[in-house]
């Protein structure tokens, strides 16, 4: 059942939660970033990324804050019934809130203070404007949080299954108040760097004598689609890891996967297709994360992306309709001013894509 709000944006029910619609969060042709960024302020890190990615803006994550700011620390403001505390090896689940679980959510809710500030100012409150939020999958989170034995969360089926539950649970009133928040578009990047170790058991253990088992591709499957289909909001997932298991990932409930194109080698080529002809979009992640020798152009980075279309077969078209644009990974170490010019040339290499792919040729 769908209806019109006040502001006259479609709404159809998921559940208890409506989706608002303006502009769609997930469509081809379009720049985002993946989500670190250098620096410490979270005011002026949201007005830079919403001046910078007109099209699908995302919640920045500043790691350079220390603990309860990283990937996995700020999990730690988003579980429901589950918190975490430190070791020198990392984050471990605790039983009771303390002093990590505390700046966590602190940190989490200046950051979404700042991006509701920056999104006002920006005239975008209320409009449907897509906005973009990350946050580490399910397998990445089992394989970097300890129990409180010291034994990975991934080594226990009975804790994975707790803490892809509460995660799933914990992101579903993520996207809610977003939504209630800022009258935005969502969509969910679930970010995977370890699901390729994940897969092939390359983990380290608390020993030399503690190894951690490959996780079955079904049972990692069920996993990560059961956060997935849980949410209201389009999913992406997104990896930065080499190889990035595509031909795992072409079979997942995501609507969209991102990975650095610098990863992908000959063997990927029919996952890639396969995802494509599956009607999900791509988030090619084109521009490097650190500048390179030679400053690059826009068509310097457009290239990859343009050949992989072509030798994969599809039309030029496929750039306009099913490929978005980033940069390779996060981009919290990179320099500031790298870190702009990263997000200028993705906008615009994706425009470039959107307005007339049969046009780019390259000598």
């Amino acid at each position: 059942m769908e209806r019109l709000d006040d502001d006259g944006f479609t709404v159809q029910g998921h559940g208890s939660e409506p989706e608002l619609r303006g502009t769609p969060a997930l469509r081809g042709g379009i720049a985002t970033g993946v989500g670190s960024w250098p620096g410490i302020d979270p005011r002026e890190s949201a007005t830079t990324i919403l001046g910078e990615l007109p099209d699908l803006p995302h919640l920045v994550e500043l790691p350079g804050r220390g603990v309860g700011a990283d990937m996995i620390g700020r999990v730690s403001a988003l579980l429901v019934d589950m918190r975490f505390d430190t070791t020198t090896r990392g984050y471990r689940l605790s039983p009771r809130p303390g002093a990590v679980s505390r700046r966590a959510r602190d940190l989490f809710r200046a950051d979404l203070d700042a991006l509701e500030e920056a999104w006002e100012t920006a005239g975008s409150a209320g409009t449907g404007r897509p906005i973009k939020l990350q946050v580490a999958g399910p397998l990445t989170l089992a394989a970097q949080v300890e129990l409180p034995s010291g034994h990975l969360a991934l080594t226990d089926p009975g804790a994975l299954r707790d803490l892809s539950e509460s995660l799933a649970e914990g992101l579903v009133g993520h996207v809610a108040e977003i939504r209630k928040r800022l009258g935005a578009q969502v969509l969910l990047q679930l970010d995977e760097p370890a699901l390729t170790a994940v897969l092939a058991g390359s983990l380290s253990g608390v020993s030399l004598l503690n190894t951690v088992r490959a996780l079955p591709e079904p049972e990692a499957s069920s996993i990560l689609d059961a956060v997935i289909t849980a949410q209201s909001a389009p999913v992406v997932i997104h990896s930065c890891a080499e190889p990035p298991s595509l031909a795992f990932l072409r079979g997942s409930a995501a609507a969209a996967i991102g990975f650095d194109i610098a990863t992908v080698a000959t063997r990927d080529l029919d996952s890639i297709g396969e995802i494509l002809d599956s009607g999900k979009q791509l988030v090619l992640g084109l521009v490097p994360t650190t500048p390179p020798p030679t400053p690059p152009t826009w068509r310097t980075i457009a290239e990859p992306g343009v050949r992989l279309i072509d030798r994969l077969g599809f039309p030029r078209t496929t750039l306009a309709t099913q490929v978005l644009v980033s940069p390779a990974c996060g981009l919290a170490g990179a320099p500031l001013t790298w870190a702009r010019k990263s997000l200028t040339l993705a906008a615009e290499v994706a425009r470039a894509y959107a307005e007339d792919p049969e046009s780019l040729s390259f000598e």
